[in-house]
């Protein structure tokens, strides 16, 4: 199963790539980008979001992959490295809120994922992401920022891409089941 563990890895590179990904957009990249304010992508009519967004919420399903690849202790050193990344490389302003939203954000993720991911994969991705992201959200916007304005945008374009990844995990799980592969 050498091939399963190389799927791990490249899904690991993923996931730590999405954390600089999602600071550097913040500050450069959106339809708009106000002053003292971050870069927004809209995420739905009349609703923005700060352009991050996306990465985080594929951050979240390439964490539970890499669980499911390389298993639970490799998860929780990418949690920890992520989080001491995203303390790294955030702007200054971001630290706090950037690191502590990723690490308690991806800690209940791995909370809700590790036991329903053996027997419903789909489920387990879906639901472990979607806490993960509201609380997340909920952290991020009020530690960076010390108000939730864009909260609904957050959750709305963060809930866009784990809904995306469904396809992706149902496939994932199939493709799994011919090769026998199982989760580690």
């Amino acid at each position: 199963m050498q091939t399963a563990r190389l799927e791990g890895y490249i899904y690991l590179v993923g996931f730590a790539l999405c954390i600089p990904a999602a600071n550097w957009l913040l500050g450069h990249a959106g339809t708009v980008c106000p002053p003292n304010s971050p870069c927004l992508i809209p995420v739905a009519p009349s609703i923005m979001a700060p352009s991050g967004v996306p990465m985080i919420g594929l951050a979240l399903v390439l964490r539970d992959l890499v669980q499911r690849r390389l298993g639970a202790r490799w998860a929780i050193g990418a949690i920890l490295a992520g989080a001491a990344l995203s303390a790294a490389l955030a702007p200054p302003a971001l630290v706090v809120a950037s690191s502590v939203a990723f690490l308690l954000s991806e800690l209940v993720d791995f909370a809700i994922y590790t036991p329903l991911q053996r027997r419903r994969l789909v489920l387990a991705v879906v639901a472990s992401g979607l806490v993960g992201l509201v609380i997340d959200s909920v952290l991020f916007l009020q530690l960076a920022f010390g108000n939730l304005d864009f909260l609904p945008g957050q959750i709305l374009g963060k809930a866009w891409v784990v809904l995306l990844s469904i396809p992706i995990i149902w496939w994932l799980r199939t493709w799994d089941q011919r090769r026998g592969v199982n989760a580690v």
